[in-house]
This record gives C-alpha cells, structure tokens and sequence, in this order.
C-alpha cells in the first residue's frame, strides 16, 4: 500500500494538468469554423486543382532537401515570395466571392445590426408571386428569352446602375412587354425588388463554373454568376426551348413547373411570422436537374 502511495506521489501529482477557459472553448469553434469554410471554400473553387499542384511541387522540394540538391533549394528560397503573391492574383475572384460568402453569413446579419433598408414585413406580395410566374410561363409558351433576377437580403444597387431605371409597379403584362422581341428593353436583366420592378438591361456577371453544362447559353450563366455573387434568386426563360429555370446559391434548377417556381417565390417572401424554410433548397425536384455540380 506505501508503494502504492509512493508511486502516485511521485508520478501522478508532477502531472500538469492544464485550466481549460472558456476563452479556450470559444477560440477552438472559432479556429475549427473558419478551418471548414477555408475547406470548403477549397473543394468548391479553381483552389482545389492548385493545391494539388502546390502539393506535387511540395514533393520535388522534398526530394530536394533530402538529397541536399543546393540549387534547387536556393531557387525555391528566391522564388517563394514571388510565388505567394502570385497565388493571389490568380485566384483573386474566388477570394473576392469567399469574403463575399463570409458577409452573407446569417450569424454576421444577426450580431451586427447593420440596416440594410429593406421592408421586414414581407419582401413581395402573394399578387407579385402570381404575376411573375403567369408571365414567366406565359413568355416561355411563345419562346421569349427572358431574365428575372429578385432581390433579397443583399443589395443589388450595383448592378441596377448597368441599366435602366423603371421603378415600376410589377404586373405580368409589364413583364412580358419588357422582353418582347425587338424593343429597346429586351436585352439583359430587370431587377425586382419588393412588388417593383426598379431597373432593366442590366448586365449580370457571368459564372465561371467548369461544371455547367456547354449547351447552355449566356443567360443561364450570367444567372448561375449573380446568384454566386449574392443571395438573390434568378429565373431563366430559355428563348431555344421555352423553358423555365431557376439559379439560386450557385445552382441551377432547370426544367421547373409553374407549381415549384411559385414555391421557391414564396420561400422568398420572409413574411412577418413565419420561419423560412430551406428543404426545398436542400433537395431537387423531380423536374429539376442541377448542372453546376
């Protein structure tokens, strides 16, 4: 029993055990949040394919040191802050759209009361809804290219002053005059925001994305590319096919029925009272098909 004694005060009491705060705990969810969206943000850009070449050329440099080879390794030691910012110009718009993603967080909107001007009470009307999808599949039938992009959370001020300003009350028949063939406000986009359409022939960046599909034209890409840059949802009359797509959060659902537009308008509305709700945003539809991914 002394030797069992003996034994614990001499091993067991020398080991330091360290005071976990909770400055520690909150620094851990901080470090691991900011690692997750670093790699995702990683897997889901041009980044992925440049780390992995970052990593064979980590090999060679490897090797290098191994077999002492001194001038390779005084050619990496030269060229290593040249190197770094050069991975920066290249991959410039993804870290632009990674702050961007970073700012649209929900946790940033709900800690820091910045006032973004919009209506609470409701982004749009169940009439608007209606408008808009009567006159998406009203244009679709006759084969009118259109392009709708609805505003939500984050301002699209930027790209309304590419075009013209309206400020209109939306209707259906508005819309679909806007994008009759051969008018002066046919091309581009119009912006809607709240039960107004505030501007058309507005230019929309366009995506970038390897994955989309090739037969698909400059109004889905350009609707794929707002939708990367901002939380807004964009519809897509296809003037080929007739057709209508949505592009939201970097994807695109093509080939949707009139039912699921008027869904996903009403998820959007954010009225006074209800939760949103995202499991349609989650999943597909049977008559969607995602080609971003």
């Amino acid at each position: 029993m002394e030797q069992i004694f003996e034994f614990i005060n001499k091993y067991m009491l020398t080991l330091h055990m360290p005071s976990v705060r909770w400055e520690d705990i909150a620094e851990i969810i901080i470090i691991s949040f900011l690692v997750y969206q670093i790699m995702l943000w990683i897997k889901n850009t041009r980044a992925w394919s440049l780390l992995k070449g970052v990593v064979v050329i980590m090999g060679f440099i490897l090797v290098a040191a191994i077999f002492r080879m001194t001038t390779i390794l005084w050619i990496v030691e030269n060229v290593l802050g040249l190197a770094v910012i050069a991975i920066i110009v290249v991959l410039q718009p993804e870290l632009r759209r990674a702050l961007e993603m970073l700012g649209q967080k929900n946790i940033f909107s709900s800690l820091l009361p910045f006032d973004t001007g919009k209506n609470t009470g409701g982004r749009f009307t169940d009439k608007t809804v209606n408008e808009i999808v009567k006159a998406s599949f009203e244009m679709g039938r006759v084969k009118t290219g259109a392009l709708i992009v609805v505003e939500q959370s984050v301002t699209l001020a930027e790209y309304e002053r590419t075009g013209i300003p309206i400020d209109a009350l939306l209707s259906s028949q508005l819309l679909i005059n806007i994008f009759e063939h051969n008018t002066p406000l046919h091309d581009g986009a119009i912006i809607i925001r709240g039960n107004r359409i505030t501007s058309a022939t507005c230019y929309l960046p366009l995506s970038d994305n390897m994955a989309l599909s090739k037969d698909l034209g400059t109004r889905h890409r350009a609707a794929v590319g707002i939708s990367e840059a901002t939380d807004s949802l964009t519809i897509i009359v296809s003037e080929e096919t007739g057709r209508v797509s949505i592009a939201y959060a970097g994807n695109l659902y093509r080939n949707i029925n009139a039912d699921t537009l008027k869904e996903r308008l009403v998820e959007l509305q954010n009225k006074a009272g209800e939760e949103k709700k995202h499991k349609l945003w989650k999943g597909r539809s049977k008559n969607e098909k995602e080609t971003d991914k």
